[in-house]
């Protein structure tokens, strides 16, 4: 897999994504998008993966959205009619979207570390992530109104589910830097480190635990909890009924419960490849 925008390699079961563009300020540009789809398609498909960690280089985690490609007409159509343009648009936009659906989408945990800014297209891909940890010195900026347009690749819709109403729309509405310790402050970020390095150390460790639990409870509890987001109580209660009576036939169970009863670490097998 040839990558030019993002750096991608799996070390004792934990995915290392990293956005490798720090002169560009880790802009998103053309071939960021379906990069980001490649490498999570992956992600998927290596059953020894149990945890990803989304990091990015330079003193920005990314500013969003290279602009240049924003302004050089992203999604061409050969149509003279105003309706087929917009429907070729249409498509282009889900296609940008399905980029940060694959990270939401994920079999495993994914934990966003982030530096400097993140600005735009970067709050939509780590609200896409379960997890944020984040330097002292990090904002967040929901940067569209800033360019007058609605924000469209995953922002709006996942943000109302990490974060109160009022304070949503005035992010949304007044594109205004939110600080890192406003952030913990509301729950968005699970960590303010001190350092670029901390924060990446803090990660890791949350990863060597997560990477540590059962892949089969893992993996069924961030299915369970994406189902529960999209659909009412009763419909995710009938969902984790349905999947435990499926699931819980597996080893896993078994081998936990010694290993606690033994006051030991249990060793699980990696899911089916």
């Amino acid at each position: 897999m040839e990558l030019t925008t993002i750096d991608y390699r799996v070390e004792q079961g934990i995915a290392r994504v990293t956005l490798n563009r720090p002169a560009e300020l880790n802009t998103m540009n053309k071939a960021f998008w379906p990069e980001m789809i490649a490498v999570f398609g992956a992600i998927d498909a290596d059953a020894s993966v149990r945890c990803v960690i989304i990091a990015s280089t330079g003193k920005h985690f990314t500013a969003g959205l290279d602009l240049k490609m924003a302004t050089s007409g992203a999604a061409p159509s050969s149509s003279t009619d105003i309706g087929r343009q917009r429907e070729a648009f249409r498509r282009h936009v889900k296609e940008l979207q399905e980029s940060f659906n694959v990270i939401d989408n994920c079999r495993v945990p994914v934990i966003a570390v982030c530096q400097g800014g993140c600005i735009g297209g970067g709050v939509d891909l780590v609200t896409a992530c379960d997890i944020r940890i984040c330097t002292r010195e990090a904002f967040f900026v929901i940067q569209e109104i800033n360019i007058a347009i609605v924000a469209d690749v995953g922002t709006l819709q996942r943000i109302p589910h990490l974060l109160p109403q009022g304070l949503i729309r005035e992010l949304c509405y007044t594109g205004r830097r939110f600080l890192a310790a406003e952030a913990a402050q509301w729950g968005f970020v699970n960590r303010v480190a001190e350092s670029h390095e901390a924060a990446m150390g803090a990660a890791e460790a949350m990863a060597r635990d997560i990477a540590g639990k059962s892949p089969l409870a893992i993996t069924g509890i961030k299915q369970v909890l994406n189902h529960g987001r999209d659909h009412s109580i009763a419909d995710g209660l009938e969902y984790v009924a349905v999947w435990n009576a499926g699931m819980l036939q597996g080893d896993d169970v078994v081998q936990a419960v010694q290993a606690q009863m033994a006051r030991q670490q249990a060793v699980f097998a990696d899911l089916a490849g």
